[in-house]
């Protein structure tokens, strides 16, 4: 390390999602390092690091979606490998942070799963944590090392704003929240557009599964746009986008960061009102897309910029201001 900036850095990726390993690998202009991670007979994790890090900042790229409970293991025993080997410093690049959205007891006797996992990666001696769009923001502080929270709306915005500019969307606009608790994400991205917003109330009545209650905001004669940070059953958001055309809503486009997408949520989309789904490629989707709604941004442009910034020392309020 030369005057508080270190002088190498390799990236390392698991095999959450090798595709944005390597592309966030060619925009730094650095190739992935070598290393193997396979299972015994019995299903143990077993990672192997062929080159020296000694000395050296490291970046270990893994989302820990599904398989979580593998991705996560692959993560921890990554990180216990590099801090043996003597790294200065360990980056862990979680574009998707799986458990997030266990952050609190809901009900008496629940677990704090994202606290317990953010412990586990502490515990396995991380030094700092880069992820996109915490399900809940304060899990940031469940760590006590820093952790860069990138946000995916720039991203998001953009896509949407030259859509505007192009007039592929001719109609008004108006962004829609679909439930309460996404109100401040749809608002920031609402600024981007410059245009208003609208509020889904729904109740869950068990986990995955979602009631609209009632449309808070003028949707009628409008292009709607709902903003989420994940789709998972996307029983959620295909509701929200079924009640807006029964509202009057002229049609209905739909966005978010996360794509975990189980159960029947390819269908789901498909079958639904949404005129196009735009998503991020924080977790990996299948080569032949069983839904042709379906519209994938690249994350990895922001999370190459983030890590150079990590490792020169630069600010990151610069930019989140320039997006």
């Amino acid at each position: 390390m030369k005057n508080g900036v270190y002088s190498e850095y390799k990236l390392f990726a698991g095999n959450s999602n090798p595709v944005l390993a390597e592309e966030i690998a060619n925009i730094m202009g650095q190739p992935l390092g070598k290393s193997t991670i396979t299972k015994f007979s019995d299903g143990e994790i077993s990672v192997s690091i062929w080159e020296s890090v000694r000395g050296e900042d490291v970046y270990i790229i893994q989302s820990t979606c599904a398989p979580t409970n593998d991705n996560l293991m692959e993560l921890l025993i990554m990180i216990d490998a590099m801090k043996r080997a003597s790294a200065s410093r360990i980056n862990a690049v979680i574009p998707y942070y799986g458990y997030a959205r266990q952050d609190r007891k809901a009900k008496p006797r629940d677990p704090i799963t994202a606290k317990l996992t953010a412990d586990l990666l502490m515990a396995a001696g991380v030094d700092r944590i880069i992820t996109m769009d915490l399900h809940a923001a304060q899990i940031q502080g469940y760590f006590d090392v820093p952790v860069d929270h990138l946000i995916g709306s720039p991203i998001l915005g953009k896509y949407f704003k030259d859509c505007i500019s192009s007039q592929k969307i001719q109609n008004d606009v108006v962004v829609v929240s679909p439930d309460l608790g996404s109100v401040t994400r749809t608002r920031a991205f609402a600024t981007i557009l410059e245009c208003p917003i609208a509020i889904v109330d729904k109740r869950r009545p068990k986990p995955n599964v979602s009631e609209i209650m009632n449309i808070i905001g003028d949707v009628k004669d409008k292009t709607a746009i709902l903003v989420d940070d994940m789709v998972d059953t996307a029983g959620t958001i295909t509701n929200a986008a079924n009640a807006l055309i029964g509202l009057g809503a002229k049609e209905v486009y739909a966005c978010a960061t996360h794509p975990v997408l189980s159960g029947q949520a390819f269908k789901r989309i498909q079958d639904s009102h949404i005129k196009e789904m735009v998503l991020l490629n924080t977790i990996p989707l299948p080569e032949k897309m069983p839904c042709d709604k379906i519209k994938l941004l690249s994350v990895a442009p922001m999370f190459a910029e983030a890590m150079r910034r990590v490792f020169s020392n630069e600010s990151f309020s610069t930019l989140f201001n320039n997006q």
